[in-house]
This record gives C-alpha cells, sequence and structure tokens, in this order.
C-alpha cells in the first residue's frame, strides 16, 4: 500500500504540493501546479533536456479536482521510474489538443479520438488504458424532465464539454444525429459543467461518461437522471511523446500495470480498477468511425497556442 507512512519523504513531499496548488484553482488551471516550470521552459528554449516528465491529463473535469486524482500518480510514477513527474493540466479542452498537437507533455491521458489523431500527427506512442472499462457516452436530464428516451430530446438545447470531448460530446453527438434527432449544442468546458448545468435548468440535456458522471457532486448527480448511453469504445489512452525513450517507456508501463496491486488507494480517486497494457492498434474500433477533424471540433486547431513551450 503506498502511504506516506512509509519513508518515503520526498513522494510525499510531491503529493502534498500538488494537493495544495489544487485548491489555487487559477494557477492549476494552466498547468501550473508544480514550482520550477517557468524556469524549465527557459532551459527547454536554450536547448537543455529537461530532467522532469510532463504528464497531461485531459481536462474533463477541473483543475484542483484533476490535481487530487492526479497529483499522487505522478509523484507515484516519479518514485518507480527515478525521474519526476509532474502533474500538469490546461484551462479547457481545446489548449490541451494544441499541447498535444505541439507534443508537449511527454505521458498524456488522452481521449480515444485524440490518440488517433495525435499518434499519427504528434508522434504518441500507446503505453496503457484502464482495464476491464469499455468507454460510453451518456446523456442526462433533470429528474423532474418529462424525457423518457433519447428520442424525445428532439429540438432541445444539449450542453456538451468541448466539440472534441470523445465519449461527452462527439459520439452522442453522431449517433444522434444518425438517429435523425436535431439539437442546438451548448459548449461549456468541462463535464462538471455539464451536469451543473442541467441540473440548474440552463439546458435540457447534457452530455457526459461514467467516470466523470460518478464522479460529480453528490447534490449535483442527485438532481440528474441518465436516458441514453452510447455504444462502447476503447477507453482513454495514456501515452507517451517521442521524446520518452523506450527504457523510461517499460519503467512507466511497469509502474502503471502493477498500481492495483502496489497502491490500489491512487486508484480510487481516478475511479478506475487498473491499467492494462495498449498498443496502436488497440484503438482500431475508434478509427472504423471515419471521424474527421471538423467533427471533433479540430478543425481550428492550428490557431490555438499551447502554453507550454
Amino acid at each position: 500500500m503506498f502511504s506516506c507512512r512509509r519513508g518515503r519523504p520526498l513522494v510525499c513531499g510531491l503529493i502534498v504540493l500538488a494537493l495544495g496548488m489544487a485548491a489555487l484553482g487559477g494557477a492549476a488551471s494552466l498547468g501550473l501546479v508544480t514550482p520550477g516550470v517557468a524556469e524549465q521552459r527557459e532551459a527547454d528554449r536554450a536547448g537543455n533536456k529537461r530532467d522532469t516528465l510532463r504528464l497531461g491529463i485531459v481536462p474533463q473535469q477541473s483543475a484542483s479536482k484533476l490535481a487530487a486524482a492526479w497529483g499522487p500518480l505522478a509523484a507515484y510514477l516519479s518514485e518507480r521510474t527515478g525521474t519526476g513527474v509532474v502533474f500538469m493540466t490546461t484551462k479547457n479542452i481545446p489548449t490541451f489538443e494544441a499541447c498535444l498537437r505541439d507534443g508537449a507533455f511527454d505521458i498524456a491521458y488522452m481521449n480515444p479520438y485524440h490518440y488517433v489523431v495525435f499518434s499519427e500527427r504528434s508522434g504518441y506512442r500507446a503505453l496503457a488504458h484502464q482495464t476491464d472499462r469499455k468507454l460510453r457516452g451518456l446523456m442526462v436530464v433533470r429528474q423532474d424532465s418529462g424525457v423518457a428516451s433519447i428520442n424525445d430530446l428532439d429540438g432541445s438545447v444539449i450542453a456538451f464539454p468541448s466539440p472534441g470531448a470523445f465519449g461527452a460530446s462527439v459520439v452522442p453527438r453522431a449517433e444522434m444525429l444518425a438517429k435523425g434527432i436535431s439539437f442546438t449544442p451548448r459548449y461549456v468546458k468541462s463535464h462538471d459543467s455539464v451536469y451543473r448545468a442541467v441540473a440548474a435548468g440552463l439546458a435540457d440535456a447534457g452530455g457526459g461518461v461514467t467516470r466523470t458522471f460518478n464522479s460529480t457532486g453528490q447534490e449535483v448527480r442527485d438532481q440528474l437522471r441518465v436516458v441514453f448511453r452510447t455504444d462502447a469504445y476503447t477507453p482513454h489512452a495514456i501515452a507517451t511523446s517521442e521524446a520518452v525513450s523506450d527504457g523510461m517507456r517499460d519503467s512507466l508501463r511497469d509502474a502503471l500495470l502493477t498500481l492495483a496491486t502496489d497502491a490500489p488507494d491512487l486508484l480510487t480517486p481516478l475511479g478506475m480498477s487498473g491499467f492494462e497494457a495498449a498498443t496502436d492498434e488497440s484503438w482500431n474500433d475508434v478509427r472504423t468511425l471515419g471521424l474527421r477533424p471538423e467533427q471533433a471540433g479540430l478543425e481550428e486547431i492550428d490557431t490555438i497556442s499551447c502554453p507550454f513551450d
């Protein structure tokens, strides 16, 4: 069991730091959850190799919530690999996509369509994905809504995190359009914002995924019910950039695959039971959808800047 009471002062210090900075929501929204990032960026510009690995997490939820969940895992990977791993995120999904485009993250947790695109465009290589779980999108409405099925949403205003959120936006939109259901999309930046918008009556329905719906606040979740679930796909990828060596990839993979037995407490806040090894072919089910970049909100990606050099 991974514990701060077992003589791991460096790792425990990193965990405390990540959790402390999570409270600074403004800084965390830019991924600035550890000190020295600005100095490291200057070193990168000067041509020096980074001595830490950047772990980029897709911003499905608030930066503070992501830091609380993923910061301890970053510290654990630091201990297991002997190389510092720094948690980072961005203010929204389009900015995260721009950072994937630039290869700004050494390790990234990205949605299935992101992996299909950025494995080809930016050279990210599959490492692992959540075990024993497929990714399904879902549609929620208020408990007191008269909507009984997806067909009742024709002509509705529907909240989505962003155009490129695979399970919560891309797949539900595609399946609704295939059924001839018309709707007006409203993009609200995060999964949590979708659930709050629907609960507040600001949208007739909203797209999400099981993991984030189960982890949203009880007071919001109790006001909602699921009326539709999409087909199932290979879940989010953990992938590494071209800059990560094969030896480091092996160390990272070993740490992830043994997490369920070595430090299961770190998986609970992630809403996962473990990780399994993945290859590029693991996401062929997503490739068969034949999605175009504009269908996933990527048509303007080259106009967006990543805040990390």
